[in-house]
């Protein structure tokens, strides 16, 4: 079956397909919109930007705005449930997560969100009193939500109504606290062979809950961390994206003891990059890409971690996804 890979740039939306052992760009769409993150399922393309969310039935050709309900449309982060059709979700700057369950075509706002993003002045040094939902982790009938600068959030009913988790503060305070996760969420995984196995890259390290976000404790001893993948077979195992500090010294990083101990996995790259690191991971089929934060895409086997660039005449990617066709 044909493979389609999905491009998310800061200049458009770029669809590619396999061939033989490389990708080749075939189409282009959403010019000169800025797309922060791609999905894709069942024939539908969803685009998140920073004018709203744009939908494509016939992969690319065309699209149409689908912001029905979308009070806020500055799109960080769009996911959707992977057990039931026409879920999905998105996640804004400000602050804010909303639901829709008819593919995007209609949206409804979680009004606790903003309530507590109001309550306890949620921050971005480059939008301030805001913060951002950029990423979301769902297994069964819990979500979780990653908050730029706040906190993780969980919905224990299907995403109809969110909290703080119990290890999270909520407040963006960076002072360290034991069993609690550090404020500033980058991303959220969940293993699925457990709702409440949960992992969070943040600006001051990795963290692992293994009670649903009640306590929390670092897997990684020092760094700021936006990017993990989590084996979905084996739960101790996870490849990392760390570095010193925001793009700086950035690296890719594997454990296969849940975080005791790291190796460096990052064979057929130059690093630490001295200026920039991994910005998301996203694994399709039995590769694993990483996007990084100057906008290059790179791909390895999740067997060897053999790393090489991707269609590198590309620049400006913020996310990738992939459709079976």
């Amino acid at each position: 079956m044909d493979q389609t890979l999905l491009l998310a740039t800061s200049y458009g939306l770029i669809v590619c397909q396999r061939e033989e052992d490389a990708w080749r760009e075939i189409r282009r769409g959403l010019a000169d919109h800025n797309v922060k993150s791609v999905i894709a399922r069942q024939g539908v393309i969803l685009a998140g930007t920073r004018d709203g969310v744009h939908r494509s039935d016939d992969l690319g050709k065309s699209w149409e705005s689908a912001n029905e309900g979308l009070s806020v449309r500055h799109v960080r982060w769009l996911a959707y449930h992977p057990d039931i059709s026409d879920f999905e979700l998105a996640g804004t700057e400000p602050a804010a997560i909303f639901v829709s369950r008819d593919g995007a075509r209609t949206w409804r706002e979680c009004p606790e969100v903003a309530q507590l993003r109001e309550k306890h002045g949620w921050y971005l040094p480059y939008s301030p009193e805001a913060g951002c939902v950029r990423g979301f982790a769902i297994n069964g009938w819990r979500a979780y939500a990653a908050v730029e600068d706040g906190c993780v959030l969980v919905s224990d009913d299907s995403c109809e109504s969110w909290r703080l988790a119990e290890g999270s503060r909520g407040d963006p305070n960076h002072t360290p606290q034991p069993g609690y996760v550090h404020s500033d969420v980058h991303s959220i995984a969940v293993h699925p062979s457990s709702p409440d196995l949960v992992y969070a890259p943040t600006g001051g390290g990795f963290y692992r809950s293994l009670d649903g976000g009640k306590t929390w404790e670092k897997r990684y001893p020092r760094g700021y961390v936006r990017a993990v993948w989590v084996d979905p077979e084996h739960p101790e195992h996870m490849i990392l994206g760390p570095a010193d500090g925001v793009d700086r010294n950035g690296r890719i990083e594997q454990t296969q003891d849940g975080g005791r101990t790291w190796a460096p996995a990052d064979q057929g790259l130059d690093t630490p990059w001295p200026r920039h690191m991994v910005e998301r991971f996203a694994q399709v089929g039995e590769d694993l890409f990483a996007v990084l934060s100057n906008g290059e895409l790179l791909a390895a086997s999740v067997e060897n971690l053999n790393w090489q660039p991707v269609l590198p005449d590309i620049l400006g990617v913020n996310a990738v996804t992939s459709m079976k066709l």
